[in-house]
């Protein structure tokens, strides 16, 4: 399982420590030192189920700073997995990734569902 952060991240510290808690294995990866490719990227939001706006950190200063409120709805799809691949910080954090689901954000209870 690929667990990515931002280690000063508070959340993020959190589901570390719930992972760390539950015994369950990860391989830990610094999102900002090491971006998610456009490859990743699409794999992850094609594998996840999720609508594409989930994978933003939109409470993040750089999603505020390029307006992307606004500008998201106008973007395709492409165009929107190339602007996240150009920034870590653009990424909700964290993000688990494993064999079969793709989690965005911590909410325990989504974690215990598909991690346990």
């Amino acid at each position: 399982m690929l667990f990515l952060e931002y280690p000063p991240c508070s959340t993020c510290k959190k589901a570390k420590k719930w992972l760390d808690d539950m015994g369950i294995a990860y391989e830990s990866r610094h999102i900002k030192e090491n971006n998610p490719t456009y490859e990743e990227l699409r794999s992850w939001y094609e594998k996840s189920g999720l609508p594409l706006k989930k994978f933003f950190n939109t409470s993040g200063l750089q999603y505020r700073a390029l307006e992307l409120k606004d500008k998201l709805p106008g973007m395709t799809e492409e165009e929107q997995l190339r602007l996240l691949a150009t920034d870590g910080m653009l990424v909700k954090r964290p993000l688990v990734v494993t064999e079969t689901a793709v989690l965005t954000g911590f909410r325990e209870a989504d974690w215990e569902k598909l991690l346990k």
